[in-house]
C-alpha cells in the first residue's frame, strides 16, 4: 500500500465507500486476529481482573465489521454492556441491524477523535484493534505533522473516556518502539504493559498493549504547585 493509499484510511469516506461497494450481506474482512487468536490476552488483561460479574462498560473504538466480533465473543463469556463506535455510518447502520436481537451491545456513529457523545470518566475498559494504525503513515521515524495531530487527538480522547482506574487494550503488528511515544503524546499518563503476541502460521509476532490509566498530569502538577506554595 502506498503512503497515499494509507494516508485514506484515517478519512470516514474511504471507509464508507468500502462497506457500501461490499454491501451489507458481506464483510470486508477481519482486521489483524481473531478472537482465539487474542484470547490469552483478554484471559490474562480482562477476564481474570475485571469479571463480568463485575459489568464493566466496554467500548470498542473503531469495530467495523469484523468476521468473527470480539463483542459477541465479550457477549457471550457474560459482558453485557458494551458500546460500539465507528466513524462509517455505512457500517453502523449495517451492524445495528445486524446486531440489533443481541441485547447489551449497542452501536453508535462517532469519530474516536472526538467523541462527544461519551462521557468523561465512564468506561471501564477500552479496545482497539487496527484503529490507531489506520491512523499511521509515512516514516515511524519521524511522523507526518497529521499523524501526530490524528493519533493525540485519540489517544487524548480515550484517556479521557476512561474512568481513574480503567484500562486500554491495543493490538497491533507495529513495533513497540515506534508505538510508545505516540501512545505517550501529551494530556496523558499511563502505565504501559506491552505483551508479544507469537505469529501464526509463519507471520510476524504482533503485540498487546496494556494501558492503565493513571493520575491526570495537569491535575498532579496543579497538586504539587499548591503543595510548594503551601510549604512557602
Amino acid at each position: 500500500m502506498s503512503d497515499a493509499e494509507a494516508k485514506r484510511l484515517a478519512h470516514s469516506e474511504y471507509w464508507d465507500d468500502r462497506y457500501a461497494e461490499v454491501g451489507s450481506d458481506r464483510r470486508v474482512h477481519e482486521w489483524f486476529r481473531s478472537f482465539n487468536d487474542l484470547e490469552p490476552v483478554f484471559d490474562r488483561h480482562l477476564f481474570q481482573v475485571r469479571g463480568p460479574e463485575t459489568a464493566p462498560k466496554i467500548l470498542h473504538l473503531g469495530s467495523g465489521d469484523s468476521r468473527q466480533t470480539i463483542p459477541q465473543d465479550f457477549w457471550r463469556k457474560g459482558y453485557k454492556d458494551q458500546l460500539c463506535v465507528d466513524f462509517s455510518s455505512v457500517v453502523v447502520e449495517t451492524m445495528s441491524k445486524r446486531e440489533s436481537e443481541t441485547e447489551g451491545i449497542n452501536w453508535k456513529q462517532a469519530d474516536v477523535r472526538e467523541m462527544d457523545l461519551i462521557p468523561s470518566e465512564s468506561v471501564d475498559i477500552a479496545f482497539d484493534k487496527g484503529t490507531l494504525d489506520a491512523m499511521i503513515h509515512g516514516s515511524p521515524w519521524d511522523p507526518p505533522d497529521d499523524v501526530l495531530d490524528n493519533t493525540g487527538r485519540y489517544i487524548r480522547e480515550v484517556f479521557r473516556v476512561l474512568k481513574s482506574d480503567a484500562f486500554f487494550i491495543y493490538i497491533t503488528y507495529r513495533q513497540p518502539h515506534f508505538i510508545k511515544p505516540l501512545l505517550g503524546c501529551g494530556g496523558v499518563d499511563w502505565d504501559i504493559q506491552v505483551d508479544i503476541l507469537g505469529g501464526v502460521d509463519g507471520s510476524f509476532d504482533y503485540y498487546g498493549f496494556v494501558l492503565k490509566k493513571l493520575s491526570p498530569p495537569f491535575a498532579a502538577s496543579t497538586e504539587r504547585e499548591t503543595q510548594k506554595l503551601d510549604s512557602g
